[in-house]
């Protein structure tokens, strides 16, 4: 067993760290609003005062934030930074959904340090982070990636090597993009549907069992028809992978049209004031709700 220091306790990291908890390793955990580490202390973690407090001494030091901004602070500032405490013989492990610009800075600093890294967005929500069930997307050098098995193996469902640093991220973009389009389409069509004079319930009786319904976006769509927007995956959230997605995009001088235009949506919907409601409330936007 090893020693974690998991930085991070969102909905998702808190679910991810308890599993390594479980799976016997030592963890040590911080999270920027300290009251959250309760549960995992309760567990058998244990907390400390700061990012770099974390992950001194540790084997493995896990990130699970919300943006470029907040991983930034988390292993980069002067006086708390978890890069600080990092040792010559340990492996960074970037698990937030962060740009792609952002994990290939993050890599260089690391490894600077003799570090190995490590980035490794996982596809899947509440659910299959409390059941251990993700699906992680590393980039990285193989090596690092061989000697982070051990604890990824507790989160995840498979563990994917997708290639070098940055393509983990525009993975986990692409995945989090096709989610977003399909979603944005059917709070439209579910729209139009309404106004069409069909009752929602009845509509997705008939498009659920079709072949241009994936499972996830169905998902999504009985909880647009039941007006259920208790957050697993907020709007504020997905608009943030999206402009990382058309920003990378851009660099890259690839055309995003679609992308581009969900993102509009997106946007609607924070300007409206359900950004930190769950996706599933791009349907007011056509309901009035």
């Amino acid at each position: 067993m090893s020693k974690v220091a998991f930085l991070g306790l969102g909905a998702m990291g808190a679910r991810m760290a308890a599993n390594l908890v479980r799976a016997g390793h030592a963890v040590t955990v911080w999270n920027r609003s300290p009251a959250a580490t309760a549960d995992l202390t309760a567990l058998g973690a244990t907390a400390a005062a700061s990012p770099r407090a974390a992950a001194a001494g540790a084997d493995f030091v896990i990130t699970m934030v919300a943006d470029d901004a907040a991983s930034r602070a988390v292993w980069l500032d002067d006086r708390t930074g978890a890069l600080g405490g990092l040792g010559k013989d340990a492996v960074a492990i970037e698990c937030s959904t962060v740009s792609p610009a952002w994990a290939t800075q993050l890599a260089a600093a690391v490894t600077a340090t003799g570090a190995g890294f490590l980035e490794a967005p996982v596809v899947g929500s509440l659910p299959q982070a409390q059941d251990g069930k993700l699906i992680v997307l590393a980039g990285g050098e193989r090596d690092a990636f061989d000697r982070a098995q051990p604890v990824l193996a507790p989160l995840a469902a498979a563990v994917r090597h997708v290639g070098p640093v940055g393509r983990g991220a525009a993975m986990k973009l692409a995945v989090n993009g096709l989610l977003g389009i399909q979603l944005a389409a059917w709070a439209e069509m579910m729209g139009f549907l309404g106004r069409a004079g069909f009752d929602g319930a009845t509509a997705l009786d008939v498009l659920t069992t079709l072949p241009v319904a994936s499972p996830a976006a169905a998902g999504y769509a009985r909880l647009m028809q039941a007006g259920d927007f208790a957050v697993r995956f907020p709007v504020d959230l997905m608009a943030k992978d999206f402009r990382y997605a058309t920003q990378a995009a851009d660099a890259l001088k690839s055309d995003t049209p679609v992308a581009d235009a969900t993102l509009s949506v997106l946007e609607r919907a924070r300007e409206a004031g359900h950004g930190a409601e769950n996706v599933s409330a791009l349907i007011r936007l056509y309901t009035g709700g």
